[in-house]
């Protein structure tokens, strides 16, 4: 028993709960052969099989359920002396991101500092994915924190409700309106907005329906700023985040304009898995929430939760 140590019970937890080596390789961001010699070096240590590598998969023998609970708990008390004992610039792990690209273009900078200053010796790894992929991913256990268009409905996923983006209606400047008249905007050239599947999508298809009809034009994107460079080149208009907007209107290539709707705010979650609880994660879904907060209250731009609270 000298021999065991976290690392190689972190890393049978992961194959246990990834369902295998590769998968435990990604989310540790080890190679295949380093995972598989931590289960051999811990079967080692304890002189019996944990898995049943001839049932088509790695199926737990039953030595290794009995581990199971075990490493579940030797996990659960290396995080009470994580967040009791230890100074956070003493933890040293790796914090997987993933960000949704309208908190990206905003107050991912300032998040990321404020995380840096708090666990010095963490390290942080970012991808910015739409929140449909973030969801799938987070559930798939290859982010430890997602801040994403939520919340995310399943029971093992804690949300935290951030302030959110409020949206303003941009076209081109120089674009010459219907009859002179804003209003007329919307519906007479193709309606820009986010990718198909997501929320704001369908949210924006169902009101141009109602309020235009089922004429009305949309073309597509995944990308924020591909929406933007499209209603700068006069291809249509736009509901967008008005904190990102400004950027725009202050060098002259776009303007605000008023059809006499606005689609709601968007919201976003600072959303992570509860089991196994992680210190560290839910440190930063916290920071997450002040970063946001803080970001909102400068800007005078969107209403929102000021108190920290899961949803």
């Amino acid at each position: 028993m000298t021999r065991l140590n976290l690392e190689q019970l972190r890393t049978f937890l992961e194959v246990v709960r990834l369902g295998g080596v590769r998968r435990a390789a990604l989310g540790l961001n080890l190679t295949q052969p380093a995972v598989s010699a931590r289960i051999k070096a811990l079967e080692d240590t304890l002189r019996v099989a944990l898995f049943d590598r001839e049932a088509g998969g790695m199926a737990l023998t039953r030595s290794g359920h009995l581990l199971l609970r075990y490493a579940e708990e030797f996990e659960h008390l290396s995080e009470r002396v994580a967040a009791d004992l230890m100074t956070p610039d003493a933890i040293e792990r790796q914090l997987r991101l993933g960000v949704a690209e309208t908190v990206a273009q905003s107050w991912l900078p300032d998040f990321v500092g404020a995380l840096h200053r708090r666990f010095a010796r963490v390290e942080i790894e970012i991808d910015v994915e739409v929140s449909v992929n973030l969801r799938d991913r987070l559930l798939d256990r290859q982010i430890d924190l997602a801040i994403l268009m939520g919340p995310v409905s399943e029971a093992s996923v804690a949300n935290v409700a951030l302030p959110g983006f409020e949206l303003a209606w941009y076209v081109a400047c120089g674009e010459a309106a219907p009859m002179g008249e804003d209003s007329a905007l919307v519906g007479s050239c193709p309606v820009i907005t986010y990718a198909r599947g997501t929320r704001p999508n369908r949210e924006m298809r169902d009101a141009l329906n109602d309020r235009v009809g089922t004429d009305a034009q949309m073309f597509s994107s995944s990308s924020l700023s591909a929406c933007f460079r499209l209603v700068e080149a006069g291809l249509g208009v736009a509901a967008l985040p008005r904190v990102l907007g400004h950027t725009y209107e202050a060098r002259g290539s776009l303007r605000r304009f008023d059809p006499g709707w606005l689609p709601a705010p968007l919201g976003f979650t600072a959303s992570y898995l509860g089991d196994p609880k992680s210190h560290v994660v839910e440190t930063a879904a916290r920071l997450a929430f002040e970063t946001a907060r803080d970001h909102a209250d400068q800007q005078d731009l969107s209403p929102g939760p000021k108190n920290f609270d899961l949803i």
